[in-house]
């Protein structure tokens, strides 16, 4: 039986060696590189590459979902498994058009991780199926689009965690961005939105069940 080639991107080294733990008892994956570091996997994946890659999309500097598109861009044959933080309703979809054959939570990883493998392995999808209930139903004509929609991928990411209290200073840090890239980021969401002050976006993101 041929091995499936699985790389890791995860900025957190306990996580990677828990997933390495778990791929170990299975025969039919084997872990051919790692790296917490976004520009790492995007270097990797441009010199060799992997029949799956499993993705975290929070690591410091790019954003993860510009690793996941530019992987898909040179590697298109390339199977994402994205292994995130954020619940499934601020990320998932955007991950799934951006080109991922996959998504689930790093909290379900221990249950879902290997049925999520094994199913993309064999060429198919998978969400939860709580997840996918609510794809399906969210199929509603773009007038019915919510403002935060419009967002762009890094734009709603900093919004989420403006939402959640953290300064920008500390998104900087968090992101590896200067601060006065944070500020610009959050004066087009201000303007998008058509808020006004991080309360107001507290209280968005409340009201739309982003946090």
């Amino acid at each position: 039986m041929k091995q499936l080639k699985v790389f890791l991107a995860d900025d957190h080294l306990l996580i990677r060696e828990g997933l390495k733990k778990i791929l170990a008892a299975e025969k039919e994956f084997i872990v051919v590189g790692e790296s917490g570091h976004p520009d790492d996997v995007i270097d990797y994946f441009n010199k060799e590459g992997a029949d799956i890659l499993i993705l975290d999309l929070n690591m410091p500097g790019r954003s993860g979902l510009d690793v996941l598109k530019h992987v898909k861009r040179i590697k298109p044959e390339t199977k994402i498994l994205v292994l995130s933080m954020y619940p499934e309703d601020q990320f998932a979809e955007r991950t799934i058009k951006a080109g991922a054959s996959g998504y689930i939570t790093k909290e379900s990883a221990s249950e879902e991780l290997m049925k999520a493998l094994h199913k993309i392995a064999k060429g198919g999808n998978y969400v939860s199926n709580s997840l996918a209930e609510k794809l399906l139903f969210k199929k509603k004509i773009v007038s019915d689009q919510k403002p935060h929609e419009v967002l762009s991928d890094r734009e709603l990411q900093i919004m989420i965690l403006l939402a959640q209290g953290k300064t920008q200073v500390e998104i900087s840090d968090e992101l590896s961005l200067s601060t006065s890239t944070i500020n610009t980021y959050r004066s087009r969401i201000l303007e998008k939105l058509n808020l006004k002050s991080n309360a107001e976006i507290i209280r968005y993101a409340i009201q739309n069940k982003l946090i």
